[in-house]
């Protein structure tokens, strides 16, 4: 059977609203601190990346720097794949420069 809710078109996957943390200079780049976005329940950490630079643009510059925290665990981005619960929590962590 067909995957409940969703279409064809979006590969049957529902979407949930996730809560999206900036920090440091994501949040510059993304000029916010936090937002709701909604995005696909299954998802892999780098869709789940392109989603939010979808959202804002400026954060394309950081990508090879960057780390995700998804529900508080720390997730590189790549091909592993996350599944969301409505109102999970996603940080997104630049690099923390030293001294």
């Amino acid at each position: 059977p067909a995957a409940e809710g969703g279409s064809a078109r979006d590969g049957g996957s529902m979407r949930c609203q996730v809560s999206v943390l900036y920090f440091a200079r994501s949040a510059e780049l993304a000029g916010l601190r936090s937002e709701t976005l909604s995005v696909p329940q299954h998802i892999t950490a780098l869709q789940l990346w392109e989603e939010i630079v979808k959202a804002h643009p400026r954060l394309a510059v950081i990508q090879d720097q960057v780390v995700f925290a998804v529900r508080q665990e720390y997730v590189l981005l790549g091909d592993q794949l996350l599944v969301l619960q409505p109102g999970d929590e996603v940080a997104i962590i630049p690099p923390i420069s030293g001294g």
